[in-house]
């Protein structure tokens, strides 16, 4: 026994000293690094190492020196530029030793740039190297990979500035080339029964030029036996301000509506323009916010449609640049983190056409002399401003006045989201007037409007409003009219009731739509009272569609207060369309029956379609029959081209025999050369060709593209203005993407769609 004793004393103790070594030899392993004396290297002569540079920098793994280096820079995920960085050296402490690290050196300029919230951060200061704190900011981090020379840079969401995805700088905008563009309208008439002859014109003509847009709409019209007739419905000078996104029109326009009735004018506005702004902040939707543990999909639905997606940073983040939608409907937001987990909240959403998103701010300002569409007022100018502004707490305040010399109002009111209720605004008007030949007078005007869609029945109130004004109240038009020069008194009543209401209820999948629209007013001071209802029901059966409509009007007619007419209409109508897709390619045939009141009962006809081989051609054949012994036919055609569109008719019935005809287009001018097109629609674009040869391009006509071989340039319309898509449009159209793809321009890291984007550059971003 005490022989084996000592034996096993005696292999303890030697594994005990191998432990020993092994471990001694594992610490020597881990705090070791690679390390390469500089006294080793030698100049070329043999001289000594004095003045070989310092190399201790790369003693850490993956090091760099420390310099400018041209780098991808990714914000929160999207790719933002490419661009020279200079990035210092910092040092960072680990448990067993310290390492320098290179850290990209921001201004607070070149942050707030990248949308950085820095006045929100007070702590956020320059050093002596002039770069920013950055990793003040919680949350916040950066990673450069060295080989890929790519920067990511981390910001939760909640820390950057609300600037849309869709956001597009003021100095990207393009004013286009020099133009002059008339679109010309004619058409002509000749009845046989009664031998009359009409022709009509209309030119909308402009010119561009820079900046600036002279914009004009004039009408000739001469019937047999009489002079003709020009008149010209407005005229002006239009700029747009993008700095403070707003427009400048100087000459005849309209005052905006929406808290007061549109006026027209002859003098100068300035409103904020909303083409502007990026599509994603136009209209209402509310602020989404949350907070997300890692990096994040954020996924909104509406309706049971997504609406929105996201990607976000690990921390709170905020969304604002969701689409408006329209109408209401809760929103069901899913934040689905990286690591598999989920979170879901609901954002109940209701809107009316007066609210607007959070912190947005809309005006206009008008001043000048009242126009009205008969005769003219000699009188002093009035002046209009109006206001929006979205609050924090999904409401909209809103207000404005009004003044000239005979009239005087102020406006004020407010929007508000009510959650799973809806959407509701209320506002008042206060009035001080004075009308031709009478005395002055004061009131009030009171409106509340409604909206709400319940997903569970598929109701939408599109609008729901109720006005009462009291009997001194007037508007600014209602006043002004009664001053008119051509010798005509307006003696219109002023309003007392008014509600209205528009709804749309889905009956379910295959089963239509219902709708309603309702009307009711009245006047103070007589008994003029006006209503309207109309009711209509939308279908469909494996191609067939269907329409059964209702209407009522009843409308009192009169100039003063003690002669009136009262004229009721009732009408009954179902229209029954059937493709023959089966027997005639592109035809179809449709049947309607109409009861009117009193007991007049109406039947059509009808075959139609479109033909050719670019579908260029649309005809249509209608044969109608009433029981009062009154029959009707009707047979035109309309072609549209390349150049231009022309039509032709030809109608009959029991009291008249007539062909009619039209042609409609655009003469063009610029500095290149003049060209003829179809009708341009204010919104088009000239975009330069190849330099040399032709080129094919497409033309959008009726929902319809037609192909026109031009030279040197391409018309591209219609338009939205202040986006990025003619480009786009002409890139994926030559290498036959699909829709899905449209995007290419908006990826730069694609170096074929980079390519073709600066080829067709000057397809940019257009103002109209």
């Amino acid at each position: 026994m005490p022989i084996e004793h000592k034996d096993h004393f005696r292999l303890s103790t030697l594994c005990i000293a191998i432990i020993t070594i092994m471990t001694a030899s594992i610490h020597t392993t881990v705090n070791a690094r690679e390390f390469f004396d500089p006294a080793f290297i030698t100049s070329a002569n043999g001289g000594d190492a004095s003045n070989v540079p310092d190399l201790s920098i790369y003693q850490s793994v993956n090091a760099q020196a420390p310099g400018d280096y041209r780098v991808d820079v990714v914000f929160n995920g999207r790719y933002l530029e490419t661009k020279n960085v200079k990035f210092v050296a910092t040092e960072r402490s680990s448990r067993l030793d310290k390492q320098l690290n290179l850290t990209p050196c921001f201004t607070l300029e070149a942050l707030s740039r990248y949308g950085v919230r820095v006045k929100s951060f007070p702590e956020l200061k320059e050093n002596e190297q002039g770069c920013a704190n950055f990793d003040i900011i919680p949350d916040s981090k950066t990673v450069f990979d060295f080989t890929a020379q790519r920067l990511d840079i981390s910001t939760p969401q909640a820390a950057m500035s609300t600037v849309a995805n869709d956001y597009i700088p003021p100095e990207k905008f393009d004013d286009g080339i020099n133009a002059m563009f008339v679109n010309y309208q004619f058409n002509g008439s000749q009845d046989y029964k009664s031998d009359n002859e009409y022709y009509g014109l209309n030119l909308e003509s402009g010119i561009n030029l820079g900046p600036w847009r002279i914009r004009n709409l004039s009408m000739w019209n001469k019937s047999k036996g009489e002079s003709a007739h020009f008149d010209s419905a407005y005229l002006y000078l239009q700029r747009s301000l993008r700095s403070i996104s707003s427009d400048l029109i100087i000459g005849e326009s309209s005052s905006l509506s929406g808290i007061f009735d549109s006026v027209p004018f002859s003098g100068v506005q300035l409103a904020t323009d909303t083409s502007m702004l990026p599509e994603s902040m136009r209209g209402y939707a509310p602020v989404i916010r949350g907070i997300a543990k890692t990096n994040a999909r954020v996924v909104i639905k509406q309706n049971g449609y997504q609406v929105y997606q996201t990607y976000v940073a690990p921390g709170a983040f905020e969304i604002t640049d969701m689409y408006p939608s329209g109408g209401s409907g809760d929103l069901y937001v899913t934040v689905e983190e990286s690591d598999g987990s989920r979170q879901n909240f609901i954002v109940p959403f209701a809107a009316l056409p007066v609210m607007l998103r959070e912190n947005q701010f809309e005006y206009e300002i008008t001043s000048g002399r009242y126009r009205p569409y008969v005769g003219s007022i000699d009188e002093p100018p009035f002046t209009q401003a109006t206001a929006k502004y979205g609050l924090s707490t999904s409401a909209t305040i809103f207000g404005g006045m009004q003044a000239s010399a005979k009239y005087q109002a102020l406006s004020g009111g407010m929007g508000y989201n009510l959650a799973n209720l809806g959407a509701l605004s209320a506002d008042v008007t206060q009035a001080w007037s004075k009308k031709r030949y009478d005395d002055k007078t004061s009131g009030q005007s009171w409106r509340i409007r409604y909206g709400k869609n319940i997903i569970e029945t598929g109701t939408n109130f599109t609008i729901a409003g109720y006005r009462y004004s009291t009997k001194g109240f007037n508007t600014l038009s209602e006043v002004l009219n009664t001053y008119s020069d051509d010798g005509r008194y307006y003696s219109a009543r002023s309003l007392r009731n008014r509600t209205n209401l528009t709804l749309n209820q889905s009956l379910g999948k295959s089963r239509g739509s219902l709708s309603i629209s309702a009307l009711i007013e009245d006047y103070w001071d007589n008994k003029r009272t006006n209503k309207s209802l109309s009711l209509g029901y939308n279908g469909g059966w494996r191609g067939v569609n269907y329409y059964l409509g209702y209407s009522y009007n009843r409308y009192t007619w009169g100039t003063h207060s003690s002669s009136h007419e009262v004229r009721n209409d009732q009408r009954l109508a179902l229209t029954i369309s059937i493709p023959l897709s089966n027997w005639l390619p592109n035809t179809y045939a449709s049947y309607q029956i109409t009861e009117s009141s009193p007991g007049s009962t109406d039947q059509y006809v009808s075959l139609g379609g479109i033909g050719l081989e670019n579908n260029n051609l649309a005809w249509d054949i209608q044969q109608g029959y009433s029981n009062r012994e009154h029959y009707s036919g009707d047979l035109r055609g309309t072609y549209n081209g390349s150049r231009g569109s022309v039509n032709a008719g030809y109608s009959y019935d029991n009291n008249s025999r007539r062909f009619d005809y039209g042609a409609s287009g655009s003469l063009i001018a610029h500095a290149e050369r003049n060209n003829v097109w179809p009708e341009y629609q204010q919104r088009g674009r000239a975009n330069p060709g190849p330099r040399s040869g032709q080129r094919q391009a497409q033309l959008g006509f009726n929902d319809r593209h037609r192909q026109s071989r031009l030279r040197h340039r391409s018309l591209y319309y219609p338009l939205p203005q202040y986006r990025y898509h003619s480009g786009q449009h002409i890139l994926w159209r030559r290498h036959g993407a699909d829709a899905d793809h449209a995007a290419g321009c908006s990826h730069p890291w694609r170096h074929r769609a980079r390519k073709l984007c600066r080829e067709y550059w000057a397809a940019g971003i257009y103002s109209a």
